[in-house]
């Protein structure tokens, strides 16, 4: 029978290659030419706005594997490879038509590995020269997801990573490849900061572990490379002592100025007198179930007392926050005594200048693995009311602290006054955080903003194609009013041009050279569409679809 992703004349005309790929790996994708289940959930992402169904779905079960996957489809003319994690791209990143999807996934779950595979999590202890001291790091499948990290690191270590994403149900390899953001990032950095080794198969089918000393321009080419260098085998990641409970806290604002200035305070703050999370996010001044007030308190049943708003408050609030982290039995939350050193005590303190509107506090003490697993439960009522399976026209952007002010009148208050059925994340982080040599591309100034709309369709809601003509008239305002912004998980169809400007000039030529360095066919990440698949044999021009 002939393999769904091999033409048999190029198999025959080049028997060394063909040679080396896994029989394995070559049966498995024959048989998925024929697994029309697998190809249907392939063909679309947690967006829903893309539709490219592939040639077949590759189930790797080693970097091996995905090796002769590469090596497969660069014998073949116009074959492309993409790499999907648990499929939460939301404009086909992920995808590749008439392609081969590696369900990286399966790395994972593999219970035995071959000469170079990644099956299970692994603890690696290094120790720190000098030192009677020792570091600890997880190499995990690029394929696992973070849940499956912090399960594994504090069940079995007590230890976990400091850099998080606010929802767990992502791939390493996933948010390695784009960034990897949270509420701890102004303190901790982001996740492509939060690494010190990678694994991974290039464009051009070769296996090779990289990091800031061995191979450093692959190392920060792969991270946030949007997947277009290389496929993320194993990540070995820093591990530290795991907080044992956590002080969860909000507030409210009715002024953008206060909030935006409280926020920056508490992220610039000396990291012994800081928090260890600070995010926010804005909301409808209504009683309105999604958009409204009951989005605000914690835990569930608190009240929120809108007369303690002030007069004139506008149509949009903001909710600042913080969580402060807990270790040890000594630091234990106790609100019954101020002079206490717990960790409710302390948080009390450092928010104390806060101008916030008082009365309008919410908090709880609940364990670390329960904090960061919170947004299981909006995901767990999404699946209930149907919204999980709906269209996501997401945008995800990073505003400059200088512009953030402008975008929430024009945006904000402007254009999304009523809601947008989703959580609106607005809240800083620190470019000095981020290393300038990987891929992401930033705004300029230390401070900036994650913008997040990530919005949730509920029936009777607007219909998707108003969304999405409402997120292009997001970025067009952004760029008519020259603010300094960023995509975060961006999608570009209008060519060069854009994406020349989504980088800038010095770092798209960075990434075109990188391209042609560690992927010369074009065959990866097919779905970002920034270069297309040269002819096999003749490198690609690097120009762009």
């Amino acid at each position: 029978m002939m393999l769904a992703y091999m033409d048999r004349a190029t198999a025959a005309a080049e028997p060394e290659d063909a040679g080396e790929l896994s029989p394995a790996t070559m049966a498995a994708a024959a048989a998925s030419a024929g697994d029309a289940a697998g190809r249907r959930v392939a063909a679309m992402d947690f967006g829903g706005l893309v539709r490219a169904v592939p040639a077949a779905v590759v189930r790797p079960a080693s970097a091996d594997d995905v090796a002769s996957a590469i090596r497969a489809a660069a014998l073949t003319p116009h074959l492309t490879v993409a790499a999907r994690g648990n499929g939460h791209s939301v404009a086909g990143q992920a995808m590749a038509e008439g392609g081969l999807v590696l369900d990286m996934r399966s790395l994972a779950a593999a219970p035995s590995s071959s000469r170079r595979g990644v099956a299970q999590m692994q603890l690696v202890q290094c120790p720190e020269g000098g030192g009677g001291g020792c570091c600890f790091f997880a190499d995990v499948p690029g394929g696992a997801l973070w849940e499956e990290v912090l399960h594994w690191g504090v069940d079995n270590h007590g230890l976990a990573p400091a850099s998080w994403t606010d929802y767990l149900r992502l791939t390493v390899g996933g948010t390695l490849s784009n960034g990897g953001v949270s509420g701890q990032s102004f303190r901790y950095g982001p996740q492509v900061s939060n690494v010190a080794e990678l694994e991974v198969v290039t464009g051009d089918g070769e296996y090779r572990v990289c990091s800031r000393s061995s191979h450093p321009d692959l190392f920060f080419a792969v991270l946030g490379g949007l997947g277009q260098f290389g496929v993320i085998t194993r990540a070995r990641i820093p591990l530290h002592k795991a907080p044992k409970a956590v002080r969860w806290t909000r507030v409210v604002y009715a002024s953008f100025a206060d909030y935006t200035a409280d926020a920056e305070w508490l992220v610039t703050r000396d990291p012994d007198a800081a928090f260890d999370y600070v995010e926010g996010f804005a909301f409808v001044n209504s009683d309105d179930p999604v958009n409204g007030w009951p989005s605000v308190p914690i835990p569930g049943g608190a009240r929120f007392d809108a007369s303690l708003l002030p007069a004139g408050a506008g149509p949009v609030l903001y909710c600042l926050e913080v969580a402060l982290y807990q270790y040890d039995a000594h630091h234990r939350p106790d609100d019954d005594d101020d002079e206490d050193q717990g960790v409710a005590s302390v948080s009390r303190r450092m928010m104390a200048r806060l101008k916030y509107v008082r009365g309008l506090e919410f908090a709880a003490d609940v364990g670390y693995v329960d904090f960061l697993s919170r947004v299981n439960r909006v995901e767990e009522e999404a699946r209930r009311n149907g919204s999980w399976d709906a269209p996501h026209p997401w945008l995800n952007l990073f505003v400059s602290a200088r512009d953030v002010a402008d975008f929430d009148r024009a945006v904000i208050k402007g254009m999304l006054a009523d809601g947008i059925d989703g959580p609106m994340l607005v809240y800083p982080m620190l470019k000095s955080k981020w290393d300038p040599n990987t891929s992401v591309a930033l705004p300029e100034g230390e401070i900036f903003y994650l913008v997040a709309l990530l919005r949730f369709c509920r029936p009777g809601g607007p219909a998707v194609d108003e969304l999405v003509a409402q997120n292009g008239a997001i970025l067009s305002a952004c760029r008519a009013n020259g603010y300094d912004y960023k995509a975060y998980f961006p999608s570009y169809r209008g060519g060069e041009a854009e994406w020349s400007r989504h980088f800038g000039a010095a770092r798209w030529r960075r990434f075109v050279d990188r391209k042609a360095r560690y992927d010369p066919l074009a065959i990866l990440a097919p779905g970002q569409k920034i270069f297309p698949r040269a002819p096999a044999g003749r490198p690609s021009p690097c120009s762009l679809v």
